[in-house]
């Protein structure tokens, strides 16, 4: 496979910057706000104590010192750093239509980075495969947000297989501090809950789950070659075959169920998108499940 061209990668970054500027601007900025909070509360200032007011917000030195109850008022650290973290194994040039997985998430991951701008919150990339790939640490600003589309859309990732685990582990090493982790894969990969339960806990972790028709539904068209992208092992797939293509189907449908439950599990949020349709209604739709939550 030829490699992309600077023309080329600049002319999609470009695109890209047009088509999530639009999105963080028109549908995302409120949702992205409400759906990832920042790390904390900062002391703002005391009060009046009002009728409904938690006692545990009630500041008893002052309110000795005055011998009226006065609460303290908090604002939200809204401060917050995001780390997008991207499969780039092979199975993720499979696409049945326009965009395959790779295109479809550098297009979320544009969008959920322009809306942290937006947010002026910081932002950091790791590429991963069956080994990290590359790192970016997270910074704010307009340019680093450029820099990090312009890394994953020119990106040919040395490995080709998935280790999710592998991914998360190093994420956990190089990002001390609690961070909002977005986690973008197909999941065709080995277990990973062990790591999944770890990340889970020090950060505030959110998967997108990419999936292809390709994956789930061939047309007939007799005995096809078929390679596996990440193992690069070749068969022949009968696809006039109802009784096969059914079991073909029902592995992905199992496969989805088993890694929504995982997530379900160890309570992560999870998104199930498809390169066929619209990404912007599931995402918007996960923002507000998230922001009611909080």
């Amino acid at each position: 496979m030829s490699k992309i061209t600077v023309e080329e990668i600049l002319k999609k970054v470009r695109k890209l910057e047009i088509v999530a500027k639009k999105l963080s601007n028109e549908l995302f900025a409120g949702d992205y706000q409400s759906a990832f909070k920042g790390r904390g509360m900062s002391f703002s200032e005391v009060r009046d104590y009002q009728s409904g007011d938690e006692i545990r917000t009630i500041d008893w030195n002052v309110t000795a010192r005055f011998n009226t109850p006065f609460v303290k008022v908090f604002d939200e650290e809204r401060e917050m750093t995001l780390m997008l973290v991207i499969d780039c194994s092979a199975s993720g040039s499979i696409g049945a239509g326009e965009k395959g997985k790779k295109e479809y998430i550098t297009e979320i991951a544009a969008v959920i980075a322009y809306s942290a701008l937006q947010n002026k919150d910081k932002i950091g990339l790791l590429l991963f495969t069956d080994k990290v790939e590359k790192f970016i640490p997270p910074k704010k600003g307009k340019s680093h947000i450029l820099h990090i589309i312009r890394e994953i859309v020119a990106f040919e990732p040395t490995g080709s297989k998935t280790n999710i685990s592998k991914g998360l582990d190093q994420l956990n090493k190089f990002v001390k501090n609690k961070a909002t982790v977005l986690l973008l894969s197909d999941f065709i990969a080995p277990p990973f809950e062990d790591s999944l339960r770890y990340t889970s806990k020090k950060h505030d972790l959110v998967s997108v789950c990419v999936s292809d028709t390709l994956e789930h539904t061939i047309p007939n068209c007799g005995l096809l070659p078929v390679m596996d992208k990440e193992t690069g092992r070749m068969f022949w797939l009968d696809t006039s075959n109802k009784k096969i293509m059914q079991q073909y189907a029902d592995h992905y449908t199992k496969h989805i169920e088993n890694i929504t439950q995982v997530f379900r599990k160890h309570q992560v949020d999870c998104v199930v998108v498809s390169t066929e349709t619209d990404y912007v209604k599931p995402l918007h739709a996960l923002f507000k499940k998230r922001g009611k939550k909080r």
